[in-house]
C-alpha cells in the first residue's frame, strides 16, 4: 500500500517571517520520535511510506502524495483543527484516515467524528494489525507497555526529512533519543501521570549513541523522556561506554530531585546539559524538587535556589518550567516568589504557561466535574494564552493583569542583559535573547485578551462562564489559524466533545453528547 506520515508541528498557517524563521530553524527540532517509528514500521512491512511534518509554511495536503491508500496524522490538541480538516479531505478521496499523538490519546471521541480510527498506546503489532485489518470507526490501544522503538539509524530518513536541512545538519540540529517511558510522579495536570516508568533497552541506546558520535559528533541529542535520568547510574553506565566520545549538547527535561552527590560529576564529563526541570508551583509538586510535601512556599523557594547553584557549574543551561493558575495559587504571593526567583537566580529562564485542562487527566476531570470547563471554546485555544476553564481564586481581569506583571518582569531589559552576562556560550545565550522577545510578544496577546475582558460584556461573560456562546473574536482566531481550511470546519463542529470518564467508561450524560454528533 501507498502510506503517509504526517506529524502536524503547527496548528495552522505561519505569516510572520520570525516565527517562519523559528519553525523553520527551531520547531523542527522538536519532531517526534513515534511518528518516526510509525514510518518505520511501515517500510519495514514492505509499503511505500511518504513521511513529512508540517511547519506551518506550505499547504500541509501537498507534503503528501494525493492517491494514499492510508493516511497516520500524528497531532497535539492545538494543531487538532487542522488535523480534521484535513481527515476531511483524505475520506473523500477513500483514503483510510488514522489519527495519534498526544491529541488523540487526550480525547479519542472527539477525534472519531472526524478520523476512521484513533490510536492510544501504539507498538509495531498494533500497526500491524490495522494495516492488516483496515478498520473504521474505533478506536484502538496496543494495552501493551512499549518495549522497544526503531533506533536512531533506522530512522535516519525520517530524521534527515525533520530535523536537517538539505538532508545535512545544522548548528540547530538535534537528533531525537528516548531512553524512557512514563514517570514516576503523578502530577495531576500531566498526560503521562499514570504511565508508569519503564527503562527502554540499553543496548539500542547504545548503539544509538555509537552511530550518533560516529557519524554526527557535533550534533545536539534531544532527550524526549518525560523524565530522564531516573535510572541514572543503568542510563550513564551505559553513555560512558561510548569510545572515543567527543563533547556534544544534550537538552533533557529532568527532577531537580534526580541531579545530585556524583551524578552531576559524570553528567559534566559526559557532555553540555540543558536542563529543563519543572519547578511548577511554589505550593504543590515539591517531590519533583526534593523538598517537602509540607514545606511552606518560602522553604521550597530556598530549597530551589540551593538545588539550582549546585547544579550550575555543572551544566549549560537551565530553563526552569512553572505553572501560574493552580487551585493553589491565590493572591499576590506566586508572583512575587516567582519575581525573586528571578532576582535570585538571573541565569535562570524562567518559562510560564497555564494549567490546561488536558483529556485522561485527573485535572481535566475534576475541572470537568465541577463545571469549570469552558464547553464550546475549540481544542484549538488548549494553549497559552487562552483561558479554557474558570479560575478558583482569580477573576479572568485579575489573572491577566498578573500575567502581564510577571511576564513583564522576566522579560525586561534589565533581566535580559543578566542572563546573557551569566551565560556559559553562544547557544543558552541566543536562546535566552530568543525566549525573551517571544515573552514580549506574549504580553501584547496579555493585553488584547485583558482590553477585550474589560470593553466586551460578552466576551467577558463566557469567560465568567455565565453565557455559553463562543465570542467572535475566537471564530475569527480560529478561521486564521486554519486560512483555506478553515471553511471546512463548520461552527458546530468547533465545538469539542468533552467526556467524563467513570473507571475505563464513559458517563452516560456524555455517550448522549457522542450520539449527536452522529457517532
Amino acid at each position: 500500500m501507498r502510506i503517509g506520515i504526517l506529524e502536524l508541528m503547527s496548528p495552522g498557517t505561519t505569516r510572520r517571517w520570525d516565527h517562519k524563521a523559528y519553525n523553520y530553524l527551531v520547531t523542527r527540532q522538536y519532531a517526534s520520535i513515534m511518528p518516526q517509528a510509525v514510518s518505520v514500521w511501515c517500510r519495514n512491512l514492505g509499503h511505500k511510506v511518504f513521511y513529512a511534518t508540517y511547519l506551518g509554511d506550505k499547504d500541509p495536503k501537498h507534503l503528501l502524495p494525493n492517491d494514499l491508500d492510508v493516511v497516520f496524522i500524528s497531532t497535539y490538541t492545538q494543531a487538532s483543527a487542522l488535523a480534521y480538516a484535513l481527515a476531511k479531505l483524505y475520506r473523500k478521496e477513500k483514503t483510510l484516515t488514522v489519527v495519534g499523538g498526544p491529541h488523540a490519546k487526550q480525547f479519542p471521541e472527539d477525534c472519531l467524528r472526524f478520523f476512521d480510527v484513533v490510536v492510544g498506546d501504539c507498538d509495531h503489532t498494533l500497526i500491524t494489525e490495522i494495516l492488516r485489518d483496515l478498520p473504521r470507526g474505533e478506536v484502538l490501544s496496543s494495552g501493551r507497555t512499549l518495549v522497544s522503538i526503531p533506533g536512531v539509524e533506522e530512522r535516519m530518513p525520517e530524521i534527515r526529512a525533520s530535523t536537517f536541512l538539505g538532508n545535512k545538519p545544522f548548528p540547530f540540529t538535534s537528533i531525537p533519543l528516548l531512553t524512557s517511558i512514563g514517570c514516576p510522579n503523578s502530577c495531576d495536570f500531566c498526560i503521562d501521570w499514570n504511565n508508569p516508568y519503564v527503562l527502554l533497552p540499553l543496548d539500542q541506546l547504545e548503539a544509538d549513541m555509537r552511530y550518533i558520535f560516529q557519524h554526527f559528533p557535533k550534533v545536539m541529542i534531544g532527550l524526549h523522556d518525560p523524565n530522564f535520568a531516573i535510572k541514572f547510574e543503568q542510563v550513564f553506565d551505559v553513555l560512558e561506554k561510548i569510545p572515543n566520545r567527543r563533547r556534544n549538547n544534550y537538552t533533557m527535561e529532568t527532577s531537580l530531585s534526580n541531579l545530585r552527590g556524583s551524578r552531576l560529576d559524570r553528567l559534566r564529563a559526559m557532555g553540555d546539559f540543558f536542563i529543563v526541570p519543572g519547578i511548577e508551583s511554589w505550593t504543590a509538586y515539591s517531590n519533583k524538587v526534593g523538598a517537602s510535601s509540607t514545606a511552606s512556599p518560602r522553604q521550597k523557594l530556598d530549597k530551589v535556589i540551593d538545588r539550582i547553584n549546585t547544579i550550575r557549574p555543572y551544566v549549560a543551561g537551565i530553563q526552569a518550567n512553572f505553572i501560574f493558575g493552580l487551585d493553589v495559587d491565590i493572591g499576590d504571593e506566586p508572583i512575587e516568589l516567582t519575581k525573586e526567583f528571578t532576582d535570585r537566580v538571573p541565569f535562570v529562564m524562567p518559562n510560564f504557561n497555564i494549567p490546561v485542562p488536558f483529556g485522561n487527566t485527573p485535572l481535566y476531570e475534576k475541572y470537568l466535574s465541577e463545571g469549570r470547563i469552558l464547553t464550546n471554546m475549540p481544542f484549538s485555544f488548549y494553549y497559552l494564552p487562552y483561558l479554557v476553564y474558570t479560575l478558583k481564586n482569580y477573576s479572568p481581569v485579575v489573572f491577566y493583569e498578573k500575567l502581564i506583571d510577571i511576564f513583564s518582569y522576566i522579560s525586561s531589559g534589565n533581566m535580559l542583559r543578566k542572563r546573557l552576562r551569566s551565560a556559559p556560550s553562544l547557544l543558552p545565550a541566543g536562546y535566552n535573547l530568543l525566549k525573551t522577545l517571544g515573552n514580549r510578544q506574549m504580553i501584547g496577546r496579555f493585553r488584547n485578551i485583558l482590553n477585550l475582558l474589560k470593553t466586551d460584556k460578552q466576551f467577558r461573560a463566557f469567560h465568567e462562564h455565565e453565557a455559553d456562546v463562543l465570542p467572535e473574536f475566537y471564530h475569527r482566531q480560529y478561521e486564521s489559524l486554519l486560512g483555506p481550511y478553515a471553511a471546512l470546519m463548520s461552527h458546530e463542529e468547533r465545538k469539542p466533545v468533552l467526556v467524563a470518564r467513570r473507571g475505563n467508561g464513559v458517563s452516560p450524560a456524555s455517550k448522549e453528547q457522542l450520539l449527536s454528533t452522529g457517532k
